[in-house]
């Protein structure tokens, strides 16, 4: 299970979605999470899930790296989609049944909903790298530094921790195999039997990560490293065509979902 967690990696293309400029992609996940939202009626859902499909076609990023990505949400979305089945009025399916039409029917659009939603987000850090990432979301808050928030350390934290989220899952696998070979058993038991099992694997995997975090900042003061003042970038963010012409088709998609709300569709 924690192998198929993909959030935080990152796949390097040459696919348009790739080139797009990182501030353009954090702007057009915020418009589809926002007319994913807006989606109350089956046209809606099926117009997010064309475009869902269409961005992930053409980012090159294989599908099964998403499916593998929404193993780790079957607990939740499973949740969801029961607590809707059988709280939701309306029409029962058959006489004295808890069900109804209208549970089955929200059930289904959740699912839809969480599921895309975890597919839009992914296709961002899979696209992006986590420097890009950072340097984009530095950009887009940079006039809060006017009121002295630290936009530069806030993002270099974000863009840390979504970096080392793959490091802590590879890591947290090593340390269950080694204690699987020891006799330890993960998968038997009880709920709280299984949280006890899980116990030794915590210690080390905590070690760890303040092991790893204090290398990296010997790491970054020994490069002299001292935050964003006066900081100059590699690879300078510019906005081309491409980048305005999917704003543009993320503002239609946006506009055209909130019609379609409006109108019940």
């Amino acid at each position: 299970m924690l192998k198929d967690v993909t959030l935080g990696q990152y796949f390097p293309g040459n696919s348009i979605v790739h080139r797009l400029d990182p501030r353009t992609k954090l702007i057009l996940v915020v418009l589809f999470i926002a007319g994913l939202f807006q989606a109350n009626g089956w046209l809606g859902y099926i117009v997010v899930m064309a475009v869902t499909f269409t961005a992930i076609g053409i980012s090159t990023i294989p599908p099964k790296s998403f499916v593998r990505g929404l193993k780790p949400m079957i607990f939740i979305i499973a949740l969801t989609a029961i607590l809707n089945l059988f709280y939701t009025t309306g029409t029962p399916i058959l006489p004295g049944w808890p069900v109804t039409f209208e549970g089955i029917e929200r059930a289904v659009q959740m699912v839809l909903r969480i599921s895309l939603l975890i597919a839009g987000t992914f296709l961002l850090t899979y696209t992006t790298s986590p420097m890009e990432l950072t340097d984009g979301l530095e950009k887009l808050f940079s006039p809060l530094n006017k009121i002295k928030v630290p936009v530069h350390e806030l993002t270099l934290m974000m863009s840390m921790a979504l970096r080392f989220i793959p490091t802590l899952i590879e890591e947290t696998d090593k340390i269950m195999s080694a204690q699987k070979a020891r006799g330890a058993d993960f998968e038997t038991g009880g709920l709280i039997q299984r949280a006890k099992a899980l116990l030794p694997v915590l210690v080390p995997l905590f070690v760890s990560a303040f092991r790893r975090a204090d290398e990296l900042a010997v790491a970054m003061e020994s490069r002299c490293y001292h935050g964003g003042e006066g900081r100059t970038r590699m690879k300078q963010m510019k906005l081309e065509g491409r980048d305005y012409i999917a704003l543009l088709i993320g503002a239609v998609f946006l506009a055209a979902m909130i019609v379609m709300k409006k109108f019940g569709l």
